[in-house]
C-alpha cells in the first residue's frame, strides 16, 4: 500500500480532517509527557506567572481563574488520569492516522472504533456541561467518520479480487 492521494475535493476534506485529528494526537502526546516529566513547582510557578497581571487587574477573570485553577490542581499531583488519558489517547490518534494515511485496510474499522468512542464521551460531555465548542467538535468528529466510513468503502472496492471470464 501507498500514502494517500486526494483525488477529490472530499478526499482532499479527509486527508485534511485524518491530518488535523494526527496533529491533535501528537499534541496531546506531547501534553502528557510534559505533565508527566514538569515538576509541579514548576506548573505552578509557570500558572501564576500567567495569571498574576490579569488577576490583579480582575480577581474574578474568568479564564485567569480558571487556569489558576486548573495549575494549582496540576501542581498538587492530581494529574496521573491527564497523564494516561493524554498519552494513550494521542497514542492511539497518531498511530491511527498513520496507519489511514498508509491506506492500511485493517485501520479503518479501528478509526471508525475508535473515533464513535470519543464521539460518544463528547456526546456524554455535551448533555452534561453543554459548550458551543464541544458541540462544534463533536459534529466536526461526526463529519470525520463519515469521512473515514467512505473512504472505507473506497479502500474495500479497490481491493477485491476482480472476476475474470
Amino acid at each position: 500500500m501507498t500514502w494517500f492521494h486526494p483525488r477529490t475535493l472530499l478526499d482532499k476534506t479527509y486527508e485534511i480532517g485524518i491530518v488535523i485529528k494526527g496533529i491533535d494526537g501528537l499534541l496531546e502526546l506531547i501534553g502528557g509527557l510534559l505533565l508527566a516529566l514538569v515538576p509541579g513547582s514548576v506548573i505552578l510557578h509557570l500558572t501564576h506567572y500567567l495569571t498574576q497581571t490579569e488577576l490583579a487587574n480582575d480577581p474574578h477573570d474568568f479564564v485567569a481563574t480558571h487556569l489558576a485553577h486548573y495549575g494549582t490542581h496540576l501542581a498538587a499531583g492530581h494529574n496521573v488520569f491527564a497523564i494516561l488519558f493524554l498519552l494513550t489517547h494521542g497514542a492511539v490518534k497518531v498511530g491511527l492516522v498513520v496507519a489511514l494515511l498508509r491506506q492500511k485496510l485493517w485501520a479503518y474499522p479501528w478509526a471508525l472504533v475508535a473515533l464513535g468512542l470519543f464521539l460518544a464521551y463528547q456526546l456524554w460531555l455535551l448533555v452534561t456541561k453543554p459548550t458551543f465548542s464541544m458541540a462544534a467538535l463533536s459534529v466536526l468528529d461526526a463529519i470525520i467518520i463519515w469521512l473515514v466510513w467512505r473512504e472505507w468503502g473506497k479502500a474495500r472496492e479497490h481491493t477485491k479480487p476482480t472476476a475474470e471470464a
